[in-house]
């Protein structure tokens, strides 16, 4: 069985790994996502994950919080999709919540599902 925990070394937070993403990284959209994914070859292949829930649409910290929580579990749960397609590459995702509305956990879950998997296609 799979280990399906979200350690510290498996989210991104380094500042130059960050800003490479966001300069140099490809983009998409599922709703209510914008994601962000960058690869390169490397010799210890990972993947890190960055989640992020906007003060612009969010103002109170409960929901956003809420929202980061459902987003992160959703991926804790379903990060084999590309852990199985990463190979000798080191993978760095950023997972943007754009929508104006807290949705359910059930439609966070379908989204971030068709993110993971259209990612692993393209790797």
């Amino acid at each position: 069985m799979p280990e399906r925990t979200l350690s510290r070394t498996e989210r991104l937070r380094t500042l130059g790994a960050i800003r490479r993403l966001f300069t140099e990284g490809e983009s998409g959209f599922v709703y209510p996502f914008r994601y962000l994914w960058y690869a390169e070859a490397d010799t210890q292949p990972s993947v890190e994950v960055l989640f992020s829930v906007p003060k612009k649409y969010h103002k109170r910290a409960n929901k956003r919080n809420l929202l980061r929580r459902r987003t992160k579990e959703s991926y804790r749960l379903q990060k084999e999709v590309l852990t199985l397609h990463v190979g000798t590459r080191n993978l760095d995702v950023a997972l943007i919540y754009s929508a104006r509305e807290v949705l359910p956990s059930k439609k966070i879950n379908h989204a971030v599902h068709r993110i993971l998997e259209s990612i692993a296609a393209h790797l």
